[in-house]
């Protein structure tokens, strides 16, 4: 089974080089093929957006590989959305996800498990927004206040500073 490796640290005085150690370890002791190794470095884990999770996540929806293993979770992601909105994505891709440190492994029971459990607070999460934001909508309403996008917001072409630019550029 080829498996991609994910390595971050989030400072550049910091290295790379234990957790490289120890996940190639596991690999060679579980006999799991390393397709790549993506090193973020010097990398903030609260941006969704980071070079080499990128191109792993490219790879991995072109088939490159079926499994990632990580040192713990919060190498691949601090913000909850954004590691449950990539765990969603590698379960449909039906690529595993194992955290070394942490010993969990999507693919076993355990780890379903607590897959599921993550699955569950991100779609609370989600209901949470979507009932502050018809809150929200309710409340503006009431006031009187016009709702949806300004009249000629669909054109792309250049328009008059007027309507919503007066409204908002204050």
């Amino acid at each position: 089974m080829k498996t991609a490796l994910y390595l971050r640290v989030s400072t550049a005085d910091q290295t790379t080089l234990n957790q490289e150690i120890e996940l190639k370890k596991y690999c060679e002791l579980n006999q799991l093929e390393i397709y790549s190794i993506y090193k973020d470095e010097g990398v903030s884990g609260s941006k969704t957006t980071r070079p080499e999770l990128d191109k792993m996540l490219q790879d991995m929806r072109r088939g490159c590989f079926s499994s990632i293993v990580v040192w713990k979770f919060d190498r691949l992601g601090r913000s909850t959305s954004h590691l449950l909105q990539v765990l969603e994505e590698l379960k449909n891709k039906k690529v595993r996800l194992i955290a070394t440190s942490q010993n969990i492994d999507t693919s076993t029971p355990m780890g379903k498990f607590f897959f599921t459990i993550l699955s569950g607070f991100a779609e609370m999460e989600r209901e949470m927004i979507r009932e502050r934001i018809k809150l929200g909508l309710a409340r503006r309403k009431k006031q009187g206040k016009k709702l949806g996008r300004p009249r000629g917001s669909k054109d792309k072409g250049y328009r008059k500073k007027g309507g919503y630019y007066l409204r908002y550029a204050k």
